[in-house]
């Protein structure tokens, strides 16, 4: 897969920086000026995929939305094992990076993350969270759904890959992938019957142990919410582990958010402790 990919990414870029002169030396050569390179035709093929997907999720009202609420039930888990036996939340997120989730019943157990900043909210005050915690999902921001659609697709220098077609959550889809000019990637599965999501994948090499570990997505239970279809079940993997799931029952785009619900810093005494 990574010797296709790179394969593919080199010859993306030697067509891109071909003359037109040089371009129509090659369409003589091969005897049909009418022919298409290989590479063009799949990256045409992914894009119309990528663009069926966003019809399917709700064409503009998806590409638009200023934010969304979710209500529902978190479960964590540990090596794929549950660790909890759920606990209720609440998440507003306001694109494209500010974002609040209330957690339990009375809703004390607060985070708030902000384009660089993460807290933790508890009757012992506000602390910002550990470097780690905060480093995991900044990283799970960048390579959101929201994030690869609005923000990735718009970028010079992206590259698209049909790569097929597999199954996911037990459907059949197709399979892109997507790289941005830095060497980011992605991988979507889209239904190949609805054009819906129905998992991401992506990996990153860890800094201190040189590990690289796989980062996994899935999406269920679609339910059109304000012209938009909105996955109510939503899990996460770890490297193939099971490591969070999420029940919505209440999903709601475009409300009229308090700013000050993103608005959060350390009180001295908590920030002294850690």
């Amino acid at each position: 897969m990574k010797q296709i990919v790179f394969i593919l990414v080199c010859s993306a870029m030697m067509l891109a920086q071909a003359t037109p002169s040089q371009t129509q030396s090659a369409q003589s050569q091969s005897g049909s000026s009418a022919s298409v390179p290989v590479d063009q035709e799949n990256a045409r093929k992914a894009k119309a995929l990528l663009d069926q997907m966003i019809q399917a999720l709700g064409g503009q009202a998806f590409l638009t939305y200023k934010n969304v609420e979710q209500q529902g039930r978190t479960y964590s888990f540990h090596h794929g094992e549950p660790n909890s036996i759920g606990t209720q939340f609440w998440r507003f997120y306001e694109y494209p990076d500010k974002e609040r989730v209330e957690l339990t019943k009375k809703r004390d157990v607060v985070y708030v993350f902000t384009s660089d900043k993460a807290y933790e909210v508890t009757y012992k005050g506000t602390r910002e969270q550990d470097a780690k915690d905060a480093e995991d999902y900044m990283r799970r921001r960048e390579y959101s759904l929201d994030w690869v659609v609005r923000k990735w697709l718009n970028q010079p220098g992206i590259a698209l890959f049909y790569e097929g077609q597999t199954v996911a959550n037990q459907k059949p889809a197709d399979q892109v992938s997507i790289m941005d000019a830095n060497g980011r990637a992605v991988t979507l599965y889209l239904d190949s019957s609805t054009h819906l999501p129905l998992k991401k994948s992506f990996s990153w090499r860890d800094a201190t142990d040189k590990q690289r570990n796989i980062e996994e997505e899935v999406w269920d239970n679609y339910r059109p919410v304000d012209g938009i279809m909105a996955p109510f079940s939503i899990t996460r993997f770890y490297n193939g582990d099971m490591s969070n799931q999420r029940f919505l029952t209440a999903v709601k785009f475009n409300q009229q958010l308090d700013e000050a619900m993103f608005q959060a810093s350390a009180s001295n005494k908590t920030a002294e402790k850690h």
